[in-house]
């Protein structure tokens, strides 16, 4: 655990002041429409401002009735490739670029009223959500953020891939994420060390976009998924690099890797103040470590403070 601070000491303050955040929501509703890339369906995400307190809140507008499901890890439910949130009466899918979007940007309170279980894959990054939500006044609220503090390392997966968190010595989140393809191919190997801010979220991660490999992508058009996505959507890779498209970074692969945790993250409920570190990590393992961080907040020994 950290060491009680000498009340005496003026850097203490200044230091209490920062970690100190007030939670936030959005001036008014906005909107961004698209479609699935699993379904092919049509859909419209509509943010809308929510009390400080409620977190962020699924709601199908689709059901006879609103349904509503919270944005929380205990929701989660395991499918290939994506993050999928469900209760006994709804689900939602693909949900992972959102949620980085509204963590990235620090808006903890929102609404999302969806007509479709699918959240629109736009161009694959998390930049028309990022740019939607930018166009609206972000509002402070009276309560203060919850944060969890890793004080602990705590390490989930096996020697293949793996994400941990660590004790940070500064307030607030970094993220370490390596990506390994080996030495052969267009991806390679990449590596990004970013702190989270709304700036740096949208200047260096919001843009970057979903990728898949060319075999990839023929193996799921032959199960009849994704039938309406093409080049344009998201980056294909052959083995010389992308497929009708353009790389917006050099490293966008391991941008969106790294936006894809932020989003699965987010799943916490809470800010966590730590440093991330992450091994060819997936929605998966990113979920799991976000059920082991909030699993043991109050023992002894634990590996994260609620604060």
């Amino acid at each position: 655990m950290r060491p009680i601070p000498n009340p005496c000491r003026m850097d203490w303050l200044a230091a209490l002041i920062h970690s100190v955040r007030y939670q936030n929501t959005i001036a008014e509703p906005v909107t961004v429409s698209g479609f699935g890339y699993w379904s092919g369906l049509d859909v419209r995400v509509e943010f809308r401002p929510a009390p400080a307190g409620s977190g962020v809140v699924f709601v199908r507008t689709d059901l006879g009735c609103p349904r509503r499901i919270r944005a929380v890890v205990a929701n989660r439910v395991e499918v290939p490739r994506r993050t999928t949130l469900r209760t006994p009466t709804a689900t939602v899918e693909m949900v992972e670029h959102v949620m980085a979007s509204l963590a990235g940007l620090q808006i903890d309170n929102c609404e999302i009223w969806v007509d479709r279980a699918e959240m629109p894959g736009c161009d694959g990054s998390s930049r028309s959500f990022v740019d939607a939500l930018r166009s609206t006044r972000r509002v402070r609220q009276a309560a203060p953020r919850q944060t969890v503090t890793v004080t602990e390392t705590v390490r989930v997966g096996d020697d293949i891939c793996w994400v941990e968190a660590r004790p940070a010595n500064t307030a607030g989140l970094s993220i370490r994420y390596l990506l390994d393809y080996g030495n052969e191919g267009p991806i390679g190997r990449q590596t990004i060390d970013v702190v989270l801010t709304p700036r740096t979220f949208d200047e260096e991660l919001a843009s970057a976009r979903t990728f898949v490999l060319k075999h990839e992508a023929e193996w799921l058009r032959e199960q009849g998924l994704g039938e309406r996505v093409t080049c344009n959507d998201l980056l294909v890779f052959n083995d010389v690099g992308p497929v009708g498209n353009r790389l917006r970074f050099h490293d966008e692969c391991v941008r969106h890797k790294t936006l894809d945790l932020i989003g699965d993250l987010a799943l916490a409920g809470c800010d966590i103040e730590g440093r991330i570190v992450a091994y060819r990590s997936g929605h998966r393992l990113n979920a799991e470590l976000v059920r082991t961080l909030l699993r043991e907040p109050a023992a002894a020994p634990c590996h994260c403070r609620i604060a």
